[in-house]
C-alpha cells in the first residue's frame, strides 16, 4: 500500500519501470492509473485498534478515531473522518464475515490512521476477499442500508482497496489536510 509514502504527492505519473511492489495490488483494480506519491521524508504518525466483529465495533472506531484525531490536533476533518471511520467499520462487520466460515469470523478488524503533513490515511481490513462496490445510482433512496461507500466518496479526498497477501482485504480513505500557515 501506499501509506508510508503518501505524503509528497507529485504531479508526474508513475512510469512504467520505476514501480513499487505494492501497486502491483492495484493492477487488479478496475479504477484508471492515476498520480502516484514520492517517497516521504520522514514516518507518519499512526494509530491502531483491533476491534471484534461484533455490533458495537463502529461506535468503538468513532471514539479512537475522535481521540485520535483530537490528540494530533485534527480538529478540522474529524467530523467527515469520524463518518467515514464508521461506515468502514459498519462495512467490515456486516460484510467482511459473509460466507467465512466461524473460524474465519475470528479474525479481526482492524483500523489503522496515518497522518502525514499534508494527508491523513484511514485504513481498515477484513478477512474478506469480496470486492467493495458502491451501490447504483438508482438504488432505493429510502433503504436503510447500501449507500456507505457513497458516503466515503463523497467526504474523502480519495477511497480505494487493496487485496492483502494474508487473505481479506484493505480499505482505505485519504483526506487532504489543509496547510497551516506561519
Amino acid at each position: 500500500m501506499i501509506l508510508d509514502q503518501a505524503d509528497d504527492a507529485t504531479d508526474t505519473p508513475v512510469r512504467e519501470g520505476s514501480r513499487h511492489w505494492w501497486l502491483s495490488a492495484l493492477d487488479q483494480s478496475p479504477r484508471p492509473p492515476g498520480y502516484w506519491p514520492a517517497p516521504a521524508s520522514s514516518s507518519p504518525r499512526t494509530a491502531r485498534l483491533v476491534l471484534r466483529t461484533e455490533a458495537g465495533s463502529p461506535r468503538a472506531a468513532r471514539r479512537f478515531t475522535s481521540r485520535t484525531l483530537d490528540e494530533w490536533g485534527l480538529g478540522e476533518p474529524a467530523e467527515d473522518v469520524t463518518m467515514v471511520v464508521s461506515e468502514l467499520v459498519t462495512n467490515a462487520v456486516r460484510y467482511g464475515l459473509d460466507g467465512l466460515p466461524p473460524a474465519a469470523q475470528l479474525c479481526p478488524v482492524q483500523l489503522a490512521l496515518f497522518c502525514h503533513p499534508r494527508r491523513l490515511v484511514v485504513v481498515v481490513t477484513d478477512p474478506s476477499d469480496h470486492i467493495p462496490r458502491i451501490a447504483a445510482p438508482d438504488a432505493d433512496r429510502h433503504a436503510e442500508n447500501g449507500r456507505g461507500l457513497r458516503v466515503v466518496e463523497a467526504l474523502s479526498s480519495a477511497w480505494g482497496w487493496a487485496p492483502l497477501t494474508s487473505g481479506g482485504k484493505a480499505v482505505w480513505a485519504a483526506f487532504d489536510l489543509r496547510r497551516r500557515t506561519p
